[in-house]
């Protein structure tokens, strides 16, 4: 198989790429992900189950799944047929990886926590003591990091990888990092408990993964955020995009009204996290400038 052609392709090529990587990806992946649960559970019915739970284990083999099949076909699509690098998908070359995790999860983390403090100033959201000690509640937040870290590389990899970059040497930047937002917030259309509110903030967060994407950093700075926005989230033990983290010593109550605080979807379901996006998007417009690559 050879690699045909370069940047920039046609829009229709751009679009039409970009779909099949997704949807080959996401079968991939479901395929690995249901064979990784055979193996834990040695049942169909047991695998599916297994799967639908909200834990480590199911977390951690669907997305390590997602990062083994986002690879393969950005392989198979990205540099065989198009003839793309490792840099052109902004995976090195753009500054310091390192560097761009460590920024990009101190801003996700800022933000998130914006959001959170002005639930707990205007909508009345708050904690109460829960069960457990320090020691419990450090050992579940390390391994709620550590579960959640593969599940923000695969995530980035899918919308801030191959079809962000076809679709941005297409139609420009700001219509792909756009475009790619709205597909992102659809992605989580099933969650539990998710409102139109909800569907926009995931998709005023994609918009700040995308200019996070095209910040010094590349793809690292973007997984940085995701990494700080849901980590920071889950380790206050509040629910990230409707999924539920129980976390020791801490409860979270997220007050009212619900289209202020986010209600039992977590703060994502709020206008606090509507304010709190807004704000991080228009700081992140301008770091995205600092890299013209």
């Amino acid at each position: 198989m050879t690699a045909p052609s370069r940047l920039p392709p046609s829009l229709p090529k751009a679009i039409g790429w970009s779909i099949a990587f997704v949807i080959l990806t996401l079968v991939l992946a479901s395929l690995l992900g249901f064979g990784a649960a055979m193996l834990v559970t040695g049942s169909p019915a047991g695998a599916v189950a297994w799967l639908q739970t909200v834990g480590w284990g199911p977390i951690l083999a669907q997305s390590v799944a997602a990062i083994a099949a986002t690879l393969a076909f950005t392989w198979l699509i990205g540099f065989r047929v198009i003839g793309l690098g490792p840099r052109d998908l902004r995976w090195n070359g753009t500054g310091p990886a390192a560097r761009g995790v460590g920024l990009g999860l101190v801003g996700g983390a800022l933000t998130a926590g914006l959001a959170l403090l002005l639930g707990v100033i205007a909508g009345h959201a708050a904690w109460v003591p829960d069960a457990g000690t320090p020691v419990d509640y450090l050992a579940s937040a390390g391994k709620t990091l550590l579960v959640l870290a593969p599940a923000a590389l695969g995530e980035e990899l899918l919308f801030r990888g191959l079809p962000l970059v076809l679709l941005a040497a297409a139609a420009g930047r700001g219509t792909a990092v756009v475009a790619v937002a709205v597909a992102f917030a659809l992605a989580h259309a099933v969650n539990p408990n998710v409102t139109v509110l909800a569907l926009g903030n995931i998709a005023l967060a994609g918009v700040l993964l995308g200019l996070a994407f095209y910040a010094p950093g590349g793809l690292w700075t973007a997984t940085g955020v995701h990494l700080g926005w849901n980590g920071l989230l889950a380790c206050l033990d509040t629910p990230v995009s409707g999924v539920p983290f129980r976390i020791p010593l801490l409860d979270y109550r997220a007050g009212g009204p619900a289209w202020l605080t986010g209600g039992v979807f977590g703060p994502e379901g709020g206008l606090a996290a509507t304010v709190g996006l807004t704000l991080a998007i228009v700081l992140a417009r301008r770091w995205a400038g600092k890299d013209t690559t």
